[in-house]
């Protein structure tokens, strides 16, 4: 079974070699397609992906932001699975097997479990990632409307299933993956990995990090516009953890900064 594996990049030179490492470092049944989409960079980044000439592929030009980048990447592989990786995030060890051991069932999507990180690779947010495990053993396309508990960097899934519901929407800037989860979820159900996979950085310059009240209420909306009749009664739930996940996120972040005097 060949993997592809897309990372879609911009000026991220202080985490990407972490993400190439974490990405050519899995080992197991599989044939390993890795291409990093760089959207013309003007840091470290090209500097560190020379250094993987001839285990990767790279390119590096101008675009229309993380959706067209990716949807470029889909493109311009070829394997069976696919996912994407962003330039800031890691992959768990035996991350990619794990998936591909629970896609050979049948099964045409898969998300694990997901770490959160801050930019020295500390784990941070636990009590989120608990939440989120939580939600995930008990997924249901009306949980999932409700909230969005599937992590994309540890989210994998087949070709084909693409093909049927169509890309990521370029005009989304923040829960593009969420808005694909829901596509998927209309025509196939997924199977959840419980453990590990993936390690999602939260820092000061990462968008959900920067934006995350952007990104939640973009999720929302999101959900407004994927529900059908009665799964529209999730909404003013959504809506509620909306407001729930901001509050959480602010005193989080001033705890953070009261640490950091």
């Amino acid at each position: 079974m060949r993997v592809s594996i897309i990372t879609p990049s911009f000026n991220q030179g202080g985490f990407i070699e972490r993400t190439v490492e974490s990405v050519l470092s899995q080992r197991g049944d599989f044939d390993l397609e890795y291409l990093v989409v760089d959207g013309g960079s003007t840091d470290a980044t090209l500097s560190v992906l020379r250094r993987y000439e001839g285990r990767l592929r790279w390119i590096s030009e101008p675009d229309g932001g993380q959706c067209d980048a990716i949807n470029k990447g889909l493109r311009m592989t070829s394997g069976e699975v696919v996912t994407w990786l962003n330039s800031d995030d890691t992959y768990e060890p035996g991350a990619v097997q794990a998936a591909v051991e629970a896609l050979r069932g049948g099964a045409r999507w898969c998300f694990g479990e997901c770490r959160i990180v801050d930019e020295h690779d500390r784990e941070i947010r636990r009590g989120v990632t608990a939440y989120k495990n939580a939600q995930a053993r008990r997924y249901g396309l009306a949980r999932l409307l409700g909230r969005n508990f599937i992590s994309q960097p540890a989210t994998f899934f087949r070709r084909d299933l693409v093909a049927e519901v169509g890309p990521l929407d370029e005009a989304l800037h923040f829960a593009m993956d969420y808005d694909l989860w829901l596509r998927f979820a209309r025509v196939a159900r997924p199977v959840f990995v419980p453990r590990p996979l993936a390690a999602f950085r939260w820092h000061a310059s990462s968008k959900t990090g920067a934006r995350y009240r952007t990104g939640a209420w973009e999720a929302f909306r999101i959900a407004c516009r994927r529900a059908r009749g009665v799964e529209r009664l999730a909404l003013p739930g959504h809506l509620a953890r909306y407001a729930a996940q901001v509050a959480v996120y602010q005193a989080l972040d001033v705890a953070a900064a009261l640490r950091r005097r």
